[in-house]
């Protein structure tokens, strides 16, 4: 659960003395949408992003030469003057959960990936996020399957499910105990399993004495 499992590298990092259509061009070519931008020591000093690079060029609506005098000067423009200086990072060593949390709190794309020494190693986008957990929870296995379990406050659910699945050689991969909050009623437990055989799983939990069931949505009046 490490981001240096899962993060994109090499990074490829380009010099704040860089032009706007160069970076451009780069990002293009690459089907990037993040670039970190660094100094002549390597280390970070912002980031440009797609969005940054769209906004730098002149509107469609302008006039002909209007256009063509502002694209003369971006030819001639560092990245530095447009890109993100306020910028949040990760290391190595950071798991997937901080970068969750990260990503979410701040609103942003992708985190750059920094060694001890400050230097850029790889970049973690909310794409490798996605991957990472699919990868991470089986996602597209043949035969994965989720099934839900209400707890049923016995002592010990996880073990109990767990016996059961082995005693009847039902492989399983993921077994997440949710506790209760204002959406569930009751604690509930996420159980991914590699088979084909769904109702022999349903049927071996209901005789164990769990309740399979199928999540439902409660809407809250207005």
């Amino acid at each position: 659960m490490f981001i240096a499992r899962y993060m994109t590298t090499p990074a490829l990092a380009i010099p704040q003395e860089m032009t706007i259509p160069a970076a451009r061009e780069l990002l293009q070519s690459r089907h990037f949408r993040h670039l970190p931008v660094v100094d002549d020591t390597g280390k970070l000093i912002g980031m440009i992003t797609d969005r940054d690079l769209r906004s730098a060029y002149p509107s469609s609506v302008l006039s002909g030469e209007t256009i063509k005098t502002c694209l003369a000067e971006l030819d001639k423009t560092p990245v530095s003057a447009i890109m993100t200086r306020s910028f949040f990072t990760v290391s190595p060593s950071s798991t997937l959960d901080d970068a969750l949390i990260l990503l979410d709190r701040e609103r942003v794309g992708a985190l750059p990936v920094l060694d001890e020494g400050g230097k850029v190693v790889g970049i973690f986008s909310i794409r490798d996020l996605i991957k990472a957990y699919r990868t991470l929870f089986g996602l597209g296995e043949r035969g994965s399957a989720m099934i839900v379990v209400e707890d049923d406050g016995n002592p010990k659910p996880l073990t109990r499910i767990s016996r059961v699945l082995e005693e009847h050689r039902i492989r399983f991969t993921r077994l997440i105990r949710k506790d209760k909050d204002d959406a569930l009623d009751k604690a509930t437990i996420y159980l991914r399993v590699n088979t084909y055989n769904l109702s022999a799983v349903r049927n071996a939990l209901k005789e164990a004495g769990f309740n399979v069931t199928i999540p439902t949505i409660t809407l809250k009046p207005e």
